[in-house]
């Protein structure tokens, strides 16, 4: 494998095969799965993987042990090739298994994987068939994920939300849509399925292990924006996901989001600009009709529409005010924390 070259469609082939789908066979896939515990949850992810993984394509599956305690590693210590094991000598949580994972992979293509989602059919080639299209501009690819426990859509993309705060996206476009347009460019996608061409993983140095299993997904996605590159969802692809089942999943919620607005205060202020412009136009009409500022509503009107480039002096505002009152917030409750 060299480098981010793609292989070019062969001048035989017609042009109703499909060179897209001849494409997603000619990489080779390393998928990386972290564990700590849950063995059962594990097996049947291990299981949903190779019933799933395209006829054709070259893959290698490279299991993470972060230190598990419930049998884990004598279940691993019996796989043989196509999987390949990696023990920790302690748990350095979920960016440094991933990194440690990516470290020893062959694949031209690595793809993230929790060790807590049942993949269903056809849930790769979309994936894969994003990153050609999207081409050297490819940056993480996710997928529509629904929670196992309700069916309920958990992820379509990530969104900046109020707070300046990432947020899984939950909303579908209308089927005639993702039939129309394949992908969905967002700012972010979770890590707990995701594809990355090896080049850009290494290029920007895996996840940030600052990070305490949270927010190293979003922050690795913004260097991959900084590149220039695009982040995306592939609508087709859908998987189920157990929410959260690693134990200690959200014990460093607050100290991840602190880390992650300090590195990207100006970006989340931006990336939630327009959404402050639709929430105050809708506070606007429904509580101050007789003092409506319409020049400040023109334009976050015409923001909200895309028909402006800059972002409303108002609406920076906003969020730069949001924002700190997060900054304070945090400040607060880490100080009590250590008291």
């Amino acid at each position: 494998m060299r480098g981010n070259r793609r292989a070019r469609a062969p001048a035989w082939l017609p042009a109703c095969v499909g060179w897209h789908l001849l494409a997603t066979l000619t990489v080779k896939v390393s998928f990386i799965v972290p564990l700590y515990n849950c063995l059962p949850l594990t097996q049947a992810m291990v299981t949903s993987l190779q019933a799933t993984v395209p006829r054709g394509v070259a893959y290698e599956v490279i299991l993470v042990d972060d230190g598990s305690t419930d049998g884990t590693r004598n279940w691993l210590a019996a796989l043989v090739p196509p999987f390949r094991v990696v023990l920790n000598d302690r748990n350095y949580g979920y960016a440094g298994a991933n990194n440690r994972g990516a470290a020893v992979a062959a694949g031209e293509v690595l793809v993230l994987l929790n060790n807590d989602l049942v993949l269903t059919r056809s849930w790769l080639e979309p994936m894969l068939r994003a990153r050609e299209r999207l081409g050297a501009r490819a940056g993480a690819i996710g997928n529509v994920q629904r929670r196992v426990d309700t069916g309920e859509i958990d992820h379509a993309g990530v969104s900046i939300n109020l707070k300046a705060k990432p947020e899984h996206d939950t909303d579908l476009a209308p089927r005639w849509w993702r039939k129309v347009q394949p992908l969905r460019r967002t700012p972010a996608v979770t890590g707990a399925c995701a594809l990355i061409d090896r080049n850009l993983w290494t290029k920007l140095g895996g996840f940030d292990e600052g990070f305490l299993n949270g927010g190293e997904d979003v922050d690795f996605c913004f260097r991959a924006r900084q590149l220039g590159r695009v982040n995306a969802v592939a609508w087709e692809s859908v998987i189920w996901h157990h929410i959260s089942a690693s134990p200690g999943r959200k014990l460093r919620d607050e100290q991840n989001s602190r880390r992650l607005a300090l590195r990207w205060r100006s970006e989340l202020e931006h990336l939630a600009a327009r959404r402050w412009c639709w929430d105050y136009l809708f506070r606007q009409w429904t509580t101050a009709h007789d003092a409506l500022d319409y020049g400040a509503a023109s334009q976050a009107l015409f923001y909200g529409l895309h028909l402006r480039r800059t972002v409303p002096s108002i609406a920076a505002a906003g969020m730069r005010e949001a924002m700190n009152r997060e900054l304070i917030r945090w400040e607060s409750l880490l100080a009590a924390a250590e008291n």
